[in-house]
């Protein structure tokens, strides 16, 4: 059994859609399990004149009734306010009027590359679907992921660590799920006050440059059984399969798993988690500089995963570009933009890992209703008899 997510929908069409299969029966859900970080996506400084326009909610056109999974595929519709201002330039079907076409490729984007690939003329036909707008749909899904994650024990938060020169400093002590209780309340979603403040200057300094800033967010996950994955085929290693959910966010150009490329820097000795056990306890370990992933598989501690995003390529002072049309230099394309969304990253982060650790559970104890699930779960804590830490 496995669980598989996909999102149809342009930035300013009607809307968009997301279908995620492979979820057991029986899970229960709320409105706000959808919505809540729905909401959370549209939050952070630096944000866009769109997020004022929408207010991300998703409506269950299919495969939930009075509130539980009924085993089929969930369908979700979420609603783009803003096609009311763009219904004749985005309309599925043949309108009046010839629209004007875009012709100016923006550097950092998928707009050149793609028009080359599917022999468009028209710019708008790629950067409709290449835009971040698709992660509201993806957010939507991920709240069903958490739903069935959250039936299992399992906590899924994220955080920013950092936003273009300003680091959170190191913490002295790992995090707990505890810790994320205000993460929303800082206007970066950043868990240091004094990083938080140089964060939103940052933002503002680069802003009145014209500029857009990238950053760092970290998701963790809590409460998550050893040996989700597994090392028989790099197809079921986790860490490939976590990479490759993060990178497939819009805008993200690196991951890292635990200490990631810190580690590359550092002896053996000081590089891996030391293995311990009691009978109080069990097996355990005091460190966690893996992230919670020893050769393709959960170990028991908290995983963590850092994604990088590069600065946004859609700029208030346009980089040079050449008109597709005629071939003659020109200025990108501007069109309104958010200066830095690495706060609403984290939020798709979180759904991206989600995903990953619900189709991990699925493969693993399979089960047509969650009761089934959770038999399987107890069977195998007994078995290998896990205490969680």
């Amino acid at each position: 059994m496995t669980l598989r997510l996909t999102t149809a929908g342009e930035s300013h069409g009607p809307g968009l859609t997301c279908i995620v299969e492979g979820l057991p029966a029986g899970i229960q859900l709320r409105p706000e399990d959808l919505n809540a970080d729905m909401a959370r996506r549209q939050l952070g400084h630096g944000r866009g004149g769109r997020m004022k326009i929408e207010r991300d909610t998703a409506e269950v056109t299919g495969g939930v009734r009075h509130g539980r999974t009924l085993g089929g595929p969930v369908a979700l519709q979420v609603a783009n306010r803003d096609y009311a201002n763009w219904e004749e330039r985005m309309s599925p079907w043949p309108v009046g009027e010839e629209m004007e076409e875009v012709h100016l490729p923006r550097p950092g984007h998928a707009d050149l590359v793609g028009i080359q690939k599917y022999k468009q003329s028209d710019v708008r036909n790629i950067l409709e679907r290449a835009s971040a707008r698709e992660t509201a749909a993806r957010v939507a899904g991920g709240g069903l992921c958490k739903a069935f994650l959250r039936a299992l024990g399992v906590s899924v938060f994220s955080h920013v660590v950092q936003i273009a020169s300003v680091h959170a400093p190191a913490r002295e002590r790992p995090l707990t799920a505890e810790d994320f209780a205000q993460v929303d309340s800082s206007p970066v979603r950043c868990l240091d006050a004094e990083a938080s403040t140089g964060m939103v200057r940052e933002i503002d300094d680069l802003r009145r440059a014209n500029e857009s800033l990238g950053g760092v967010f970290e998701v963790q996950a809590f409460g998550l059984l050893p040996g989700l994955g597994s090392h028989v085929s790099w197809e079921e290693r986790l860490d490939g399969r976590l990479a490759w959910a993060i990178c497939s966010i819009q805008a993200i150009k690196g991951v890292a798993i635990g200490d990631g490329f810190g580690v590359a820097g550092k002896p053996g000795s000081e590089a891996h988690d030391e293995i311990f056990f009691s009978r109080e306890r069990g097996y355990y370990r005091e460190t966690n500089r893996a992230g919670g992933l020893e050769g393709g598989m959960t170990t028991g501690c908290p995983l963590i995963v850092k994604g990088a995003m590069k600065p946004l390529p859609t700029l208030t002072k346009p980089l040079r570009s050449v008109d597709t049309a005629t071939h003659e230099p020109a200025q990108a394309l501007r069109e309104r933009t958010d200066s830095c969304t690495v706060p609403a990253a984290g939020v798709v982060g979180e759904a991206m890992v989600a995903l990953v650790l619900a189709d991990a559970y699925r493969r693993k104890f399979g089960g047509d209703h969650i009761d089934d699930v959770l038999a399987a779960v107890r069977a195998y804590r007994e078995r290998i008899g896990w205490r969680s830490p």
